[in-house]
């Protein structure tokens, strides 16, 4: 088999060039990063963990008429997406006060908003992605006012489902990032849900006990980050009890310990 093209690597996703036109394969990493990739480590299994909640979601999403980039998971590390240029936005949608928001407000870390709250940054790492508000996006051309709309209604409509998927199996959904590409099919263009949904890319927190199950477990180094995700996995059926997630089997690695 001829080696595939890479077109792109991320902190945690490596893009290639897929099988058809129009079409990519995502390769999800076990790497795990926080402040812009100032601390990283290899958490084995992660990436397989990552490629079935996303998977999961994404399906359910679809159903529910959301219109996404995925296709089909290919095997434990891969899944087969339509190829889209990405919107250079953040979107973050957060239902209760914690991370920055609750730091930036000087807000109760875990007080419940008073409504979902959607907010934007520039997908920019050498700029520490900064917030940015519609004006901005509109002025500056990085979407047009209906791509805003667009992605707006989504944003919420993916914070409706995600609450009561979550909640559903005992998981308060405290916030999320996602972002959005632009699918062009001949003259015609479309908005589209990108990149992935998983505990990388949510805030996720016990219901009953408030413990953290997403990626702050790696930011606050309070460890059991693949127990955590596995515990998520295994609450929404995906996976079964004891069931092995891993096709690796190497040591952690850690290049330093900053903090986000």
């Amino acid at each position: 088999m001829a080696r595939r093209k890479q077109i792109y690597e991320g902190k945690a996703k490596i893009l290639y060039e897929g099988p058809e036109p129009g079409t990519m394969i995502q390769y999800f990493k076990d790497d795990a990063t926080a402040g812009n990739g100032a601390k990283h480590a290899i958490i084995d299994g992660k990436g397989v963990l990552n490629n079935r909640i996303s998977e999961f979601v994404m399906v359910g999403l679809e159903q529910i008429g959301i219109p996404t980039h995925f296709i089909r998971r290919l095997n434990m590390r891969e899944q087969l997406i339509r190829q889209v240029e990405i919107v250079p936005l953040e979107v973050i949608v957060r239902n209760v006060a914690a991370g920055s928001l609750a730091k930036r407000y000087g807000l109760k870390d875990g007080e419940q908003l008073p409504r979902s709250i959607v907010e934007f940054c520039l997908k920019s790492d050498e700029l520490g992605d900064p917030p940015v508000s519609e004006d901005m996006i509109t002025a500056f051309n990085w979407a047009s006012p209906q791509e805003m709309d667009d992605i707006m209604a989504y944003a919420l409509r993916i914070n409706d489902f995600l609450c009561g998927m979550f909640a559903g199996v005992g998981i308060r959904l405290v916030d999320f990032k996602v972002e959005f590409g632009r699918q062009y099919e001949g003259d015609m263009v479309r908005i589209v849900l990108a990149d992935e949904i998983s505990p990388d890319s949510c805030r996720l927190w016990d219901a009953a006990t408030g413990e953290s199950m997403d990626k702050d477990r790696f930011r606050k180094d309070l460890g059991g980050l693949t127990d955590a995700y596995r515990e998520v996995a295994r609450r929404l059926g995906i996976i079964r009890d004891n069931e092995e997630t891993s096709d690796t089997m190497g040591p952690v690695l850690v290049s330093n310990n900053d903090e986000d």
